[in-house]
Order: structure tokens, then sequence, then C-alpha cells
């Protein structure tokens, strides 16, 4: 078969899908009736709630609430035996011991890794505007009203190469810079004796009234009672469900195979977390970002309203919203060193057309 041949077949095969639109499956036309775009942030806007970054005011409120100049990193390792999602891996090698050299008179070595993984999602992941969306009549829309295959980066062939302007670049260039408000879930329930005592995590929520479910009401009784100033915008969030320490960095790098497989089986059940309330209200604050212990800081596989939804906070505030989210955080060593609130610091890595970015953020207290 020439290949003007092969290259007519692939551009018809684009445009039966451009006809078709809309993927087998749901459909929830949501983001059309209910005026999901243009954003709060313009119609061409590509960063999302990372634009809080670029007000003054946003950083000098961050930086006010550093009391005793320490700092503490809260990204969790990244390792092959970690828990993740589904059939996401991690697996890294060194190719050659070592990689190159010696060289020169002073008989340089070098080692590099070979990484093989989805980058974006994976342990301490963040999810950028081209990570989740909603299947529509019109077809998979995305943050700001963007449609998927009208929107993609293509190469030869037409195979996708990148999400274009879904890029998490594009909220790379602006980074966060916020004040942190930690929410210690686990704390909270105990002081409601929802949990024991001898509690470390809130329980896998399998029913809608479960104390594995952070509401909004939750949340604003959390705020309260850990004597902080309300939450505003451009703040960022983090929930502490204690589910983390079950691979936390404390004790990861001490635990056998036997113990990460443990701590893998308990992440594949489900997860305590937001309910869709708290993250409305979140939104209501117009929050710059919102962080947990977990893989998706959803609660899971039950919500306020059942188990009918796929982790309903990220549909309605990162595509209908552009506000962020960050993943499998390490608040277990936030809580274990009392901090409560503090100057979160960090951006994703610049991955042109990437759905998300790894990364260690550090945070000032």
């Amino acid at each position: 078969m020439k290949l003007s041949i092969i290259s007519g077949v692939v551009l018809a095969l684009f445009a039966g899908s451009a006809i078709a639109q809309t993927l087998k499956g749901p459909v929830n036309d949501a983001p059309i009736t209910e005026n999901w775009f243009p954003s709060k942030w313009g119609a061409d806007d590509k960063a999302g709630s990372a634009n809080h970054t670029k007000n003054s005011a946003n950083i000098k409120r961050a930086l006010a609430t550093i009391k005793q100049f320490k700092a503490i990193t809260i990204g969790k390792y990244y390792h092959r035996e970690a828990p993740a999602f589904g059939a996401r891996s991690w697996q890294m090698s060194i190719p050659g011991t070592p990689t190159g050299g010696p060289f020169g008179k002073n008989a340089l070595i070098y080692h590099d890794e070979l990484v093989t993984t989805e980058i974006g999602q994976i342990q301490t992941q963040f999810d950028g505007p081209g990570h989740i969306g909603v299947n529509t009549s019109k077809g998979p829309m995305m943050y700001n009203g963007r449609i998927t295959w009208d929107n993609y980066e293509r190469g030869p062939g037409g195979r996708v190469l990148g999400m274009g302007p879904m890029g998490v670049e594009h909220v790379g260039e602006l980074g966060f810079v916020c004040r942190l408000v930690v929410l210690d879930a686990v704390a909270y329930r105990k002081s409601q004796g929802k949990i024991p005592a001898s509690a470390e995590m809130l329980p896998i929520p399998r029913d809608p009234k479960s104390p594995g479910i952070v509401t909004a009401d939750d949340v604003k009784a959390m705020v309260k009672a850990e004597g902080l100033a309300e939450i505003g915008p451009g703040d960022c969030v983090a929930l502490h469900t204690g589910q983390g320490n079950t691979w936390g960095n404390a004790h990861y790098k001490s635990m056998n195979a036997e113990k990460r497989a443990a701590a893998r089986a308990i992440f594949a059940q489900g997860e305590p977390g937001f309910g869709f309330s708290a993250c409305e209200y979140m939104a209501s604050r117009d929050i710059a970002l919102q962080m947990g212990d977990t893989s998706a800081n959803d609660a899971q596989p039950f919500g306020e309203d059942g188990d009918g939804y796929a982790v309903p906070c990220h549909t309605g505030e990162q595509t209908r919203r552009g506000i962020w989210n960050l993943e499998n955080v390490d608040t277990e060593s936030l809580v274990a060193a009392g901090i409560k609130e503090g100057a979160f610091i960090w951006a994703p890595l610049r991955i042109i057309g990437a759905t998300g970015s790894p990364g260690n953020p550090v945070v000032l207290y």
C-alpha cells in the first residue's frame, strides 16, 4: 500500500472520530448547559487557579505565616513498590554501571537513570489541565471548554504527542506560592468520638454517612478548631486522612516488600477524603490548590451522594473551575511537626503537553 493511501486512511479515521464526537459510555452535558466556560480567568486561559500566584497580596499572606523560619518537603518517595492507581507503575534502572567514563586525567565517571512511567500521574502527582475532563455530546471536554481531539498536538501519522493548550507547562509557568491550611481530619474525628483514639487513619467510606467522608461543615469546623483564619482566595488546602501513613516517608525506606504490598492493598480498596460539598465550599472560597495524602483526595468508593459518581471533585473543581489537585502528599510530616498553616511553594515541571507533573513541594513555617 502506498504511503499516500495510508495517509488517506489515517485522515479518514480522524474525520470519522470528529463526526462521532462522543465517546462510548456515559455522557454529561453539564459543562455546556451550566456554562462551565469561559473560566473566570478568561476564554484563552490555560493555567486556571495558578493565576492566583500573580497576586502579590496572596504571596504576602503566604509569607506572613512563617513564624519559625523552618522548611519541610512533603513529596512522597518515587519507587517501583509504592502504591499506584490501576496499571500505573514506576520503573527505574541505571543504564551501565557506571553509565559512562572514566574520562580525562581526573578519571570522571557518571551515572544516568532511565525511567518508564506515567510521569505526570504517579506517586506525588499534580493534576494539570489535560488530565480530567467530561464526556459531553460535543466530545471529551477539558478545562475552559476545550475538546480534546480539536486541541491535541499531533505528530506523524496523527499520533498524539501532547495535550496542546491543555499541557501542564502553562501551570508550570506560574507555579504556586500560597498560604497553606492543613486540615487534620484524623484528630478532628477523634475529637468527635467517631474513630478510636488509637486510629491512625479515617475509614475507607462504605456508605454515604461514613466518617471517612469530609464534608463542607467538617472543613469549616476544622479551621475553627485549629484557630486559623478562614480559608480565602488563593489559599492552598491540605487534607490529612492518615491513609498516606501506610507508606509514609518516615518509614517507607525501612519497610520490607511484605509491608509495602500491604500498603498497596489498602491503597487499592478506596480512600477517605473530601466529599463533594467540601470541594464546592473550597471553590466558593476561591482556593488555588487542594491536596491530600491519598490517590485522588476524593472520598471513594462512596461520597455524600452514594457510589454513582467517579471522584466528582475532580470534574467539579478541575474541569469546571481550573482549581488544581495535588495527590499523595506527605501530610503525615506536616501533622507530626504540628504545622497548621505555612507558606506552600511549588511549581509543576514544564513538560510540554503533559497531563501533570511529579514534584516535591516545600512548606515554610
